[in-house]
């Protein structure tokens, strides 16, 4: 994080303490729109400046126009959250807090999504593969069907703590997929039998391939990431390569984790995100990077960040960001990346049964080398619980409501 010497630059990140300026919690919000991105928020004593524009309009009298504010969280209590932009519509999945179904959502604008209806598409099985803990659905579009990638487990933990989970797929060939009409195509097989979670596809010059998280038991830790071309959206075509393994120390607090991949394109560069370490405020995300047109199943053509390029930001009450996804702004213009955070680190008992993962949005920047500069979590600007009741889909009452005009009711 910058200081006062990043707020005047194009692009500047910063988050300085202003002695005698007295901030209002959670005023403004994300702006986007037009190729531009112009965030001012006052927080406590912090004032957190993300890409202050700099205007060359004529006398610098002409202001932005047409730009749409995001607001956080943009849902309440959906960890792993996926947003999809199909012909101008955001269709939302995530882990449901109870971890017993998978649902969509759908608006035309992210800050819709709250308040937007929520249909289960589907439900866990009552007993044997798929009864337990499903979680990360992710909604994908491929040769004009839609598909859900998702983990679901089969037993509880093993005694040593690990997780159960295989991978899944669902498909429906209708046009809306909020429909009934989901097929379970079955397990993707891979090659080790072990616990694997977070699939996540893309097609790329032709090829489809598969992303995920996996236990190689020959290697320390939980989960490594992987890669691997599909012969069809449901199964493997060929061995898969390992793209990363924890091996930092920022990837390997409480946990040893690489896990929640998610691709990330720009110009000549393709991008894949992932999130490291135990769930809790050291939960951060790193980065891998390759060309465009190189062979991607070999793991020289990626290159690691040896440092986390998202992370807490205290400063704005956000802890444990990750497990992202990224989608494009109203107008095309901007990335945006879809992530979970906490807004505090007291969490009682275990983390996974804290449902306060809410969905949150930030924009991308891109650097003059072509790189993405994810810059810090936002501070939340709406109301969020402050207990660990599971709250209805649409958020309750309360949700959507600006953080200012409850402070301003207290």
């Amino acid at each position: 994080m910058g200081g006062a010497g990043d707020v005047g630059g194009v692009g500047g990140i910063g988050c300085m303490s202003v002695g005698g300026v007295r901030g209002v919690v959670g005023l403004g919000g994300v702006c986007v729109g037009g190729g531009r991105k112009r965030r001012v928020v006052d927080i406590g004593w912090y004032i957190c400046y993300i890409g202050i524009d700099v205007n060359t309009e004529p006398l610098g009298l002409e202001k932005e126009k047409n730009n749409d504010c995001l607001h956080n969280p943009i849902v309440l209590q959906r960890a792993d959250p996926w947003v999809l932009k199909v012909d101008g519509e955001y269709w939302f999945t995530a882990s449901d807090p109870e971890y017993d179904k998978i649902a969509i959502r759908h608006a035309s604008t992210i800050n819709d999504l709250q308040k937007a209806p929520e249909t289960v598409v589907w439900r866990k099985h009552e007993s044997g593969v798929c009864s337990k803990y499903i979680w990360a659905p992710e909604l994908h579009r491929v040769n004009g069907a839609w598909y859900i990638y998702f983990a679901g487990a089969e037993h509880e933990f093993e005694p040593n703590g690990m997780p159960t989970h295989r991978m899944f797929v669902l498909e429906n060939t209708d046009d809306d997929p909020t429909t009934d009409n989901w097929v379970e195509k079955g397990q993707i097989v891979t090659p080790m039998d072990s616990f694997s979670l977070d699939a996540t596809t893309e097609v790329i010059d032709g090829v489809q391939y598969l992303v995920w998280a996996q236990k190689d038991y020959d290697i320390p830790g939980n989960s490594n990431l992987y890669i691997a071309p599909m012969a069809n959206p449901w199964t493997l075509a060929a061995d898969p390569v390992m793209l990363t393994k924890p091996e930092y120390d920022w990837e390997c607090i409480d946990f040893l984790v690489n896990e929640g991949p998610a691709f990330l394109f720009h110009d000549d560069k393709i991008f894949i995100t992932y999130s490291a370490s135990g769930t809790g405020v050291p939960y951060a995300v790193g980065l891998l990077t390759a060309d465009r047109g190189s062979d991607l199943m070999d793991p020289k053509s990626w290159t690691k960040s040896p440092v986390p390029v998202f992370k807490t930001c205290a400063e704005n009450g956000q802890y444990g960001p990750g497990h992202n996804s990224f989608t494009k702004s109203e107008d095309d213009s901007e990335d945006l990346m879809i992530y979970h955070a906490r807004n505090y680190t007291e969490i009682k008992g275990d983390p996974l049964f804290d449902p306060n993962r809410h969905a949150r949005v930030g924009v991308v920047r891109w650097n003059e080398d072509g790189t993405p500069d994810f810059g810090v979590p936002e501070p939340d600007n709406l109301w969020t619980p402050v207990t660990t009741d599971v709250l209805p889909p649409d958020g309750g009452p309360k949700a959507g409501t600006p953080a200012v005009e409850l402070a301003a009711e207290a």
